[in-house]
């Protein structure tokens, strides 16, 4: 029978303490030496068949353990050594073999502690990502976008601009609209600067808004837009010429990077004094105030549509003539941004906004209702927040329409001043707690930044925690987390 050599010698090692035996003892029973066995124990000398099988005899060993693969151990080694950190450590697999064979508990523990650091790693690295998306400056953070650069401007300020709201007023008493601004626009546009307002057919303009043709001085308006958006196009391009002074002066003061940063800014600046101008100042907040923040009262006033008036609201930040500050966040089915600001900045660290258990997802399934609820920061801070659809332009039949979702909201502080604070469930009878004890629904600021545990809405893990790496226990959520 000829002879198979296999090393075995931490394998043959942790059997010999497994039974309490010394190297003499253990040698005695194999009918070799100690000097010998020490050699094999450290790999220097094979296991033959004929050891193989005393072992099998003397001490129960199946040859099956003793030849046992270690592959897999090693491969799961290899993954951690492969690392940048730990790449020049080892020489080779050898050693892999040793300490595979030689500890497989303690190569588990060390795989499993790898496997849990480099998916921290990988979370720091989301983590600094999404600031940079969110525009926090970070030390990775790679080339923005004009528009990223604009969000990060405007959602950061107070959204309001005193020297357009001035100038705006000075353009209403010019106007003297009475009930009727577009009108009052359209004939300043014609006996000032010779402009012809027309509304065209969607098949003239399919692509457009809105267009000036500077050589038959017409302004053209899509017929797609309703009432109220047409009449807010007409008012930004009145106010593009009659304000460019003033919004040239904000626009210097928001000192930005680039040509097409500025253009992008000028054109949300004109649509802001498009609002000053169909709801001024004075009368806009004074309206509010006596109707409690009611927009359904208040965008009929105005003539308004239901998204201008809400957007109007977060505005009311004159000194000494400031309203409730609101802060607003527009989204599409899909979960994507198009526009936040608010009266003092939109809260950022404080409220986040990209909770997916926020009524503004929920509102899509209830179109053109309004949902009222309080929220409640894991650190304590409690918003009252509204949401409700909004409906795009107009298509034809056979185009799918576009839906928005508005959410307004305030520091829970002021439910008492807003008609929508009623609408909020009433606080169990003999409990306590702050602001009234108003039920509020758990929310966090992002998935990837909430550590709320057994959140049934959670759509990713917290980039701060390693994921549950139990196998024996699983959580309610999808993304378990320690």
């Amino acid at each position: 029978m000829a002879e198979q050599k296999i090393f075995a010698g931490p394998r043959i090692r942790r059997i010999r303490n497994d039974k309490g035996l010394t190297q003499t003892a253990m040698a005695e029973g194999l009918g070799i030496s100690p000097s010998y066995l020490n050699l094999i124990e450290r790999n220097q000398r094979p296991l033959t068949v004929q050891l193989i099988l005393k072992l099998s005899s003397v001490y129960k060993v199946e040859p099956d353990e003793l030849q046992a693969d270690a592959g897999p151990n090693v491969a799961a080694l290899r993954e951690v050594f492969a690392d940048p950190l730990l790449a020049g450590e080892l020489p080779g697999d050898v050693e892999l073999i040793e300490v595979a064979e030689a500890a497989p508990n303690a190569m588990a523990a060390m795989v499993k502690l790898f496997r849990a650091y480099r998916e921290q790693a990988d979370r720091l690295t989301d983590l600094s990502d999404l600031l940079a998306r969110e525009g926090r400056t970070t030390s990775i953070a790679g080339t923005r976008l004009p528009i990223d650069e604009i969000r990060e401007v405007f959602e950061k300020r107070p959204n309001h601009f005193a020297g357009i709201e001035e100038e705006a007023e000075a353009f209403t008493a010019l106007l003297k609209p009475g009930d009727d601004l577009l009108a009052a626009l359209k004939a300043w546009l014609k006996s000032e600067h010779g402009i012809v307002v027309r509304v065209l057919p969607a098949a003239t303009m399919p692509n457009w808004r809105r267009r000036y043709d500077r050589h038959s001085q017409r302004l053209f308006i899509s017929e797609r837009l309703s009432p109220f958006d047409q009449l807010r196009e007409v008012a930004m391009e009145a106010s593009l010429m009659r304000m460019s002074v003033a919004i040239g002066a904000e626009l210097k003061a928001l000192k930005l990077s680039s040509d097409e940063a500025r253009r992008l800014a000028r054109f949300e600046l004109a649509r802001y004094a498009a609002h000053a101008l169909m709801m001024p100042y004075k009368p806009f907040l004074e309206a509010a105030q006596r109707a409690r923040y009611d927009i359904d009262v208040l965008r009929s006033r105005f003539s308004v549509s239901f998204e201008q008036a809400a957007n109007r609201l977060t505005m009311l930040g004159r000194e000494g003539a400031a309203g409730v500050p609101f802060f607003m966040l527009e989204v599409d089915n899909a979960g994507n941004r198009f526009r936040r600001a608010g009266a003092r900045g939109f809260p950022q660290a404080r409220f986040g906004g990209g909770c997916p258990k926020l009524a503004v997802h929920a509102a899509f399934g209830q179109p053109g209702q309004i949902i009222v609820e309080a929220v409640e920061m894991p650190d304590g801070a409690e918003f009252l927040t509204l949401a409700r659809t909004l409906e795009g332009p107009q298509g034809a039949f056979s185009e799918r329409p576009r839906r928005t979702a508005l959410l307004l909201g305030c520091d829970i502080g002021f439910k008492d001043d807003i008609v929508y604070g009623a609408a909020l469930p009433a606080a169990a009878p003999g409990s306590t707690g702050k602001q009234g004890a108003v039920p509020a629904t758990a929310i966090g600021p992002a998935c990837r930044l909430c550590e709320r545990q057994g959140c049934l809405a959670r759509a990713e893990p917290p980039v701060t925690r390693p994921l549950g790496l139990d196998e024996m226990v699983t959580g309610l959520s999808a993304f378990d987390f320690q």
